[in-house]
């Protein structure tokens, strides 16, 4: 993968993780019941998860790029358009509701592991999206295996870092996103449609 590409894709994966998602704000959630140490767990299996969900989109646009020379094209301008469709859905949601449990019982490390696998791999959106993003950055005459394990590598320690981050100021960033939620989803909102509307035409 060219260094500009790869510079690209992390500015993009960096927004894409900073961004409102079930596992980010389970993050933040076990952060404030449980610790940022334990809430490794919860990261790790998130991590893993969206790792297995990048392979089975990558390697299924791998297939669909042997069938047809010109799917890379199709594909960067219905990634860009469906990105677009998810920002503006963004820009319209309502503020994030971050009102965790009280009184819970302590849970494993096992069963925070899988409560951050499952929430990963149960959304079928992720998969969708994962189908949309990462043919923007894709370079068909490279090696697919060593462009997947540069993204997917780039993408894990992104998206566990800023989770942790995440955990670990659970307590001061839960009230400012109750406050701020509104302009929080706006402002994403926003750099995922100008993302979708760029990304297409960057070569």
């Amino acid at each position: 993968m060219a260094l500009h590409v790869w510079l690209i894709y992390l500015a993009a994966v960096t927004g894409l993780s900073l961004t409102p998602g079930p596992n980010g704000l389970l993050a933040l959630t076990h952060g404030a019941l449980y610790g940022h140490r334990r809430t490794l767990w919860t990261i790790s299996g998130g991590v893993i998860g969206f790792v297995a969900l990048m392979a089975l989109s990558m390697f299924g646009i791998g297939a669909l790029l042997n069938a047809s020379a010109n799917a890379l094209i199709i594909l960067k301008w219905i990634g860009g358009a469906y990105l677009i469709w998810l920002g503006i859905g963004l820009w319209r949601a309502p503020a994030i509701n971050l009102q965790a449990p009280q009184g819970q019982a302590l849970k494993s490390s096992n069963a925070l592991f899988r409560q951050g696998l499952f929430s990963a791999v149960s959304n079928p959106k992720v998969i969708l999206f994962f189908g949309a993003f990462l043919p923007q950055f894709i370079q068909p005459n490279e090696d697919l295996l060593l462009q997947f394990a540069v993204m997917a590598l780039t993408f894990a320690v992104v998206e566990g870092c800023i989770e942790y981050v995440l955990a670990h100021a659970a307590h001061r960033i839960r009230p400012w996103l109750q406050r701020r939620g509104k302009a929080f989803n706006r402002c994403c909102g926003g750099l995922f449609a100008a993302m979708g509307a760029a990304l297409p035409l960057t070569r």
